[in-house]
C-alpha cells in the first residue's frame, strides 16, 4: 500500500487536518510535514518536504494544500522526480494519474470545501496510471527534466 506524505501552510491547515482523519479511514498511513497551525508559514519550505518525500522514496505520493494550490505545484514540479498536479476537479484528479501519472496532488484549502476535497483525494489516490501512449509522454517529461538537472540558470 501506498504511503502519504502530506503538508500545507497556514491557508490549507485546517482542510489538511481533515484529510488526515479521512486518510486514515480510507486505509492510508501518512507522514504530516506541517504546517502545525494555523500562524503563517512559507508553502515552499512544506512543498519541498512533501516533494522530496516522494522523489526519495517509491512507496510514497503526496498531498500539498496551500492557499490556492499553484505555488505549492510550482515548487513541487521543481523537484526531479516529482510530477505533481494542481487540481480542482474530479476531471482534473483523474487525467492527472491515468494520463500524466502524476506524484503529488496540490489542492487550494481557500478554493476546494471539506467534502470535495474528501472525493479528490480517493479518487486521486484510487485512479491507475493508464500506460499505453500515456507512457511514453510521461517519459517524454522526465526526458526534459533530465536535461535541465544540475543547470544553473545562467547556463541557459
Amino acid at each position: 500500500m501506498k504511503k502519504v506524505a502530506i503538508g500545507s501552510d497556514h491557508g490549507g491547515y485546517e482542510l489538511k487536518e481533515s484529510l488526515k482523519t479521512y486518510l486514515t479511514e480510507l486505509g492510508y498511513e501518512y507522514l504530516d510535514f506541517g504546517c502545525k497551525a494555523k500562524e503563517s508559514v512559507d508553502y515552499p519550505d512544506i512543498a519541498f518536504l512533501v516533494g522530496e518525500t516522494v522523489a526519495t522514496h517509491d512507496d510514497y505520493v503526496g498531498i500539498m494544500i496551500d492557499g490556492v494550490g499553484v505555488g505549492s505545484g510550482m515548487v513541487l514540479n521543481k523537484i526531479p522526480g516529482v510530477r505533481g498536479a494542481v487540481c480542482w476537479d474530479l476531471s482534473s484528479v483523474i487525467n492527472s494519474r491515468e494520463h500524466n501519472n502524476a506524484t503529488v496532488l496540490s489542492i487550494g484549502g481557500q478554493f476546494i470545501g471539506e467534502g470535495l476535497a474528501k472525493q479528490l483525494v480517493k479518487t486521486w489516490l484510487e485512479t491507475d496510471f493508464a500506460g499505453g501512449r500515456h507512457d511514453r509522454r510521461v517519459t517524454k517529461i522526465m526526458e526534459i527534466e533530465s536535461r535541465f538537472i544540475g543547470r544553473s540558470k545562467e547556463v541557459l
